[in-house]
C-alpha cells in the first residue's frame, strides 16, 4: 500500500478514492468528461433510468435558495435502451466506476432495469431510487416502508450481482431502521440521502416559482441534516454507506466519513463549479497530508469510536 492512500471499498468495487458524482448532478457522465478526468475521481452515478424515456415536470425546474437548491427535474431521462445505445459506449474505455441509478413505479420495472443491466459489463454497479411512487400500492414511496425498502431489494438482489446499492429517503422516522432494510434485503451499501422536500413562493406573483409546486431540496443547506442520519444510521449497519448532500470541501468529505460515511457523492456543487470532482481529490490527499493521516479508510466512523458510540 502506498504512504498515503484514499481507497475505499463499495461490495466489489474497489474505488481509488472516496469521491463520486451524484445521480441527478453528473448527467450521464460524458458531459463532464470535458471539464476533468473522469480516472481520477472514484466513480459517479448516472442520472435516474427508467424503462422508456420520461419527459419530467414543467419548468420552471430550478430555483436556487440561501445555501442550496430546489430541483423538480421530474426524473426527465433517454430511457435505458437509449442509454445502452447511445451514451455506453463513449464510456468503454473510462477507467472508472459506473453506477447506473435506476427507477421505476413499480417493482417489476425495477427488477427489470437491474436484470437488463445485469448483463452489461461496462456497468459497474446499480443504484436504487427508491423515493418513488408505487402505482400498484396508492401511490406510497417505497422508501417510506422498512418492509417494502427490505422486499424490493430482496427481489433486485435474485437478479443481479453488480454491487447493489440503495439511495434512502431522508423522509422517514427511523433512518436506522430504514438502512438495516436495505442491508437484509442483501444491498452492498446504501446511499444516505436523497433531497428534502421544498418550496419557494414568489412574494411578487404570489405563487410557487417552480412549475410542480414543490421539489426536492440540496446543498450545503442540507448537510448538518444528512450528517446525523449517517451517524445514526452506520451504528446499525455492516455494509458502506455513501454521504449525500452538500459536500464541497474536503472537510465535508472527512466529517462524513468521521459520521461513518465510506464515500460521498457530490451533487449540487458540480453546478458552482464542473471541475469540483476532480479538485476535490486533491484537497483530500492534502488534507490527509497536512494531519499525518495515512489512509482515508481510517477515518471511517472514527467519531462514533472517539465518543464511545
Amino acid at each position: 500500500m502506498n504512504k498515503r492512500s484514499l481507497q475505499v471499498k463499495i461490495g466489489g468495487m474497489l474505488l481509488r478514492n472516496p469521491i463520486i458524482g451524484a445521480s441527478g448532478t453528473f448527467g450521464y457522465g460524458t458531459e463532464y468528461a470535458k471539464f476533468i478526468s473522469l480516472e481520477r475521481i472514484g466513480g459517479f452515478v448516472t442520472k435516474g433510468l427508467s424503462l422508456e424515456p420520461r419527459k419530467g415536470n414543467p419548468g420552471p425546474r430550478i430555483r436556487e435558495t440561501p445555501a442550496g437548491l430546489i430541483n423538480s427535474i421530474g426524473l426527465e431521462n433517454i430511457g435505458l435502451k437509449a442509454f445502452l445505445a447511445e451514451v455506453l459506449p463513449s464510456l468503454s474505455d473510462v477507467r472508472t466506476a459506473l453506477i447506473v441509478n435506476v427507477f421505476g413505479t413499480s417493482v417489476d420495472e425495477y427488477v427489470e432495469l437491474a436484470h437488463r443491466l445485469n448483463r452489461i459489463k461496462r456497468v459497474d454497479g446499480i443504484e436504487l431510487n427508491i423515493s418513488c411512487p408505487n402505482v400498484k400500492a396508492g401511490g406510497a414511496e417505497f422508501g417510506k416502508d422498512p418492509l417494502v425498502v427490505q422486499s424490493i431489494t430482496r427481489k433486485v438482489r435474485e437478479v443481479t450481482d453488480k454491487p447493489l446499492i440503495v439511495k434512502l429517503s431522508p423522509m422517514v422516522t427511523s433512518i436506522a431502521e430504514t438502512a438495516l432494510a436495505a442491508q437484509k434485503g442483501g444491498a452492498d451499501a446504501v446511499s444516505i440521502a436523497n433531497t428534502y422536500p421544498a418550496m419557494a413562493i414568489d412574494v411578487t406573483s404570489r405563487r410557487p416559482f417552480l412549475g410542480a409546486k414543490s421539489g426536492g431540496l440540496s446543498g450545503p443547506a442540507i448537510k448538518a441534516i444528512t450528517v446525523k442520519l449517517v451517524y445514526d444510521a452506520s451504528a446499525s449497519l455492516s455494509i458502506p454507506i455513501i454521504g449525500v448532500g452538500g459536500v464541497s470541501t474536503a472537510e465535508d468529505i472527512l466529517e462524513y466519513a468521521l459520521a461513518g460515511a465510506t464515500a460521498v457523492q457530490v451533487g449540487t456543487a458540480n453546478f458552482v463549479n464542473p471541475e469540483i470532482t476532480e479538485n476535490l481529490v486533491r484537497d483530500l490527499s492534502s488534507a490527509l497530508d497536512s494531519a499525518g493521516i495515512k489512509t482515508f479508510a481510517s477515518m471511517i466512523g472514527a467519531a462514533r469510536k472517539n465518543i464511545g458510540g
